[in-house]
């Protein structure tokens, strides 16, 4: 495995602990983009070094 693409695998445990700060709602991983997506608040938290950074202000906004 790459030095790469082991900084933006993230915890399976974690991830099935995170919810979506603004909905509660689950979150989907997309590793390729290396993002968190909350489906229900059309958002994608980026995951930075392994470490999902789950602040509003650093969503980005997705659209359907």
């Amino acid at each position: 495995m790459t030095e790469e693409k082991r900084e933006t695998l993230i915890d399976r445990k974690l991830l099935e602990l995170l919810v979506c700060p603004l909905t509660k709602g689950p979150l989907v991983y997309d590793q390729k983009r290396s993002e968190l997506i909350s489906k229900s608040a059309h958002l994608a938290y980026p995951v930075r070094d392994g470490i999902p950074i789950m602040l509003p202000s650093e969503a980005r906004p997705i659209e359907d």
